[in-house]
């Protein structure tokens, strides 16, 4: 068995994607409103999550992605048991937050869920359109690349991620406005970006003197 090294920029960078998740998944609940368009509050760590999910394929090629994908989802179950024990632990009778504790950390089993469908959807449709794109362009047109499988991922990822999380709490007509304003948001993000992802990729490519092309792949997700 081919043994697999992960460099300690790879380390970092998983590192802080996982964080992001697992922030995204406990602010996610808060709508807020600027200048007419609803988002939600998980969505500001979307410039960080967009450049990530590019690096890790573009880079370090789909295996490595998928890897990331994987221990990112099961780190963030690891946080919604934990947050489940914590809720159904005995309330001491000088505690008197349990029930904003509840309306903040037990809505996150239906957000895992919501995650558990739409994170592995987006992210593995993004990395496998970029995947493909970069073998069939031989590794140009970065900026195309990146935008379509962001496009393509993104897409999925709002149209499963919000009516899942939000269904029973806001009416149809408000989940449908939140999902276009925040696939605008996203869309416009990641074109203004995009000159921030060559830099980075650039950058990382050149420090790890790496740039994957996945000619053999076969696209399983496990």
């Amino acid at each position: 068995m081919k043994k697999e090294n992960y460099s300690k920029i790879f380390i970092i960078l998983g590192s802080l994607n996982i964080t992001c998740l697992l922030i995204s998944n406990i602010i996610t609940i808060k709508t807020i409103n600027i200048f007419g368009l609803i988002f939600t509050a998980g969505d500001i760590l979307f410039p960080i999550t967009y450049i990530l999910n590019d690096v890790f394929t573009e880079v370090y090629g789909f295996k490595k992605a998928r890897f990331i994908i994987w221990i990112s989802f099961f780190c963030n179950l690891l946080m919604v048991i934990i947050f489940g024990i914590t809720i159904a632990l005995p309330v001491d009778e000088t505690f008197e937050m349990q029930s904003a504790l509840v309306n903040i950390l037990g809505s996150t089993p239906r957000i895992l869920f919501a995650s558990f469908i739409s994170f592995l959807i987006g992210n593995f449709a993004n990395s496998i359109v970029l995947s493909k794109m970069k073998v069939k362009t031989k590794g140009k047109y970065l900026a195309l690349r990146t935008i379509t499988s962001t496009l393509i991922g993104e897409g999925l990822d709002t149209l499963l991620f919000i009516p899942i999380v939000f269904i029973g709490t806001l009416d149809l007509k408000s989940i449908f406005f939140l999902m276009i304003d925040t696939y605008i948001l996203k869309v416009l993000l990641e074109v203004v970006l995009t000159p921030i992802t060559y830099k980075v990729v650039k950058f990382i490519k050149r420090k790890e003197n790496v740039d994957t092309f996945d000619n053999e792949v076969k696209y399983k997700i496990f």
